[in-house]
């Protein structure tokens, strides 16, 4: 029996008993899901989710029950491609179908400004925010994701969730400081986007697709249960649908966080 095998097992186990537990970070996905939509001088806005029947135990197929589905690649929680973005479009391993598969488990930094958004709708995740964060729990290591708790979540199935040009984000420099000084591997967010609702107005326009999908790393939006998770210790798997040259995908994302 070779060591990687018994890793696994044990890993199972661990599971099992519950001494790791697993934390699903997905909110549902159905006809209310909120999606952003674009001045029409900017460009088509993607459409929401609908499912329709196609049988259910009926005449339409007696034995069995299916549905038709239909939404845009970045509806309700999902997954930023390289691809996405303008900056990421050139790398050939940038879409769902072509992007190292390593890509979708990460160790998880979860910094935690949620009192701060409580105060402020459009607060901003600063390049002090990260260093403070560093001072208390280390270094944020090569292939981490950084996820921004913001308890945004919490608004789901609300209006003050899209909440239109006044929800948080990261600020330019924090999201340079991500890409350049430290080698993350995705940045997420419990908004519907991974920038702030403001950030077409920034320098560069919407900074955490623009250098997050330059250097060929992903987003995650519309995460959910970040006040589960640690602020360091947990992992989290997040594998989008293999679409040939997806530019993103609803996702299922769980965290495994030790008990």
């Amino acid at each position: 029996m070779s060591p990687g095998f018994e890793y696994l097992a044990s890993l199972v186990g661990l599971i099992r008993q519950g001494t790791i537990n697993i934390v699903d970070l997905t909110h549902p996905l159905n006809e209310h899901t909120p999606v952003i939509s674009l001045p029409p001088e900017i460009g088509r806005s993607s459409p929401g989710f609908t499912k329709t029947t196609i049988s259910n135990f009926d005449d339409h197929g007696p034995g069995w029950a299916w549905n038709f589905l239909q939404m845009g690649e970045h509806c309700g929680t999902h997954f930023d491609a390289p691809n996405h973005w303008i900056t990421g479009r050139h790398h050939a391993t940038g879409s769902t179908e072509t992007m190292a598969i390593d890509n979708f488990i990460a160790p998880a930094c979860v910094i935690d400004v949620s009192e701060k958004v409580l105060n402020d709708d459009s607060y901003l995740l600063s390049v002090n925010d990260i260093e403070q964060y560093e001072a208390q729990h280390g270094q944020i290591g090569d292939g981490a994701l950084v996820l921004m708790r913001t308890d945004w979540y919490k608004r789901m199935g609300t209006p003050a969730f899209l909440n239109d040009n006044c929800s948080p984000g990261p600020t330019a420099d924090a999201m340079r400081f991500l890409a350049e000084q430290r080698d993350v591997r995705g940045f997420g967010v419990e908004q519907v986007g991974t920038d702030a609702g403001a950030a077409g107005g920034f320098v560069p326009p919407f900074p955490a697709h623009h250098y997050m999908h330059a250097k060929n790393g992903f987003g995650l939006a519309s995460l959910a249960h970040l006040d589960q998770l640690p602020a360091k210790g947990s992992v989290v798997i997040a594998a989008p649908l293999k679409i040939t040259g997806g530019s993103g995908s609803p996702v299922r994302v769980l965290a495994l966080v030790p008990n």
